[in-house]
């Protein structure tokens, strides 16, 4: 299902993802999740884009995730 706002992410995500990380996670769930609308598994696949795109912009250092410079 569609986030409308990062205060519905699941709390793995909203817990350790910096504010500007959460927006990049959710407008990627979100248009995978509409692209990927006959796929049987459309919310996983939703899930590994939206996290490929904050992995492309962040990077995981220890616990916290950090902005690529």
């Amino acid at each position: 299902m569609p986030y409308r706002s990062n205060d519905d992410l699941p709390p793995s995500v909203a817990r350790h993802l910096p504010s500007h990380a959460q927006d990049i996670f959710r407008a990627a769930f979100n248009n995978a999740f509409a692209a990927h609308a006959d796929d049987p598994r459309q919310e996983e696949a939703a899930h590994r884009i939206a996290w490929a795109a904050v992995k492309r912009s962040y990077v995981k250092v220890g616990d916290d995730w950090v902005e690529r410079r």
